[in-house]
């Protein structure tokens, strides 16, 4: 193999010989993901005539799109986050028709997923612990996969308990069990 065609790292090397880093043209596609997600977000807004700052992020392999800042924004959360999971996978089909590929990006709307995230990890901890006990199986509610994911992480730093997911969506839950 000659000095030229030698490919270094994770990468390979485009016609001119530079190396291309495949997690760097993860990292770009992640960002103009967010930037798509953030213009469609934006004329949304301006359609509702709703205030909000839009931030724009790369968490975990993953795009985040964030709005704060306006008064209005919990009606685009909905009960339980329903509005704000439909916006979510809008947003996602806005950006695979320009990318063409499927988008994992993940909405977060006046703080609530955040707020989200820690009620369910301390529901994820405090089951495990009377679960762990008691030594009697706990079945939660219905969760989102997004909330059971928390949940499931939660319940995994307990000692002596376990859980798994049961039932079809979406009245899918997490179930804590001794071990």
């Amino acid at each position: 193999m000659s000095d030229t065609a030698e490919v270094v790292g994770a990468g390979e090397q485009d016609t001119a010989g530079a190396v291309v880093n495949d997690a760097d043209d993860n990292e770009d596609l992640l960002v103009r993901e967010g930037d798509i997600a953030g213009d469609y977000l934006e004329r949304l807004l301006d359609i509702l005539d709703y205030d909000g700052d839009i931030d724009l992020d790369v968490e975990a392999g993953r795009a985040v799109v964030s709005i704060d800042g306006g008064d209005d924004l919990d009606k685009l959360v909905g009960p339980r986050g329903t509005v704000l999971e439909a916006l979510q996978e809008l947003t996602r089909l806005a950006v695979q028709q320009e990318t063409g590929t499927r988008s994992r990006l993940m909405l977060d709307i006046a703080g609530w997923r955040a707020a989200r995230r820690e009620e369910l990890r301390a529901i994820g901890r405090s089951t495990a612990e009377t679960v762990r006990d008691s030594g009697e199986p706990v079945r939660l509610q219905p969760m989102s996969p997004f909330e059971r994911k928390i949940v499931h992480d939660a319940v995994a730093t307990v000692d002596g308990v376990t859980s798994e997911s049961e039932g079809e969506e979406p009245k899918r839950r997490v179930v804590v069990k001794p071990e």
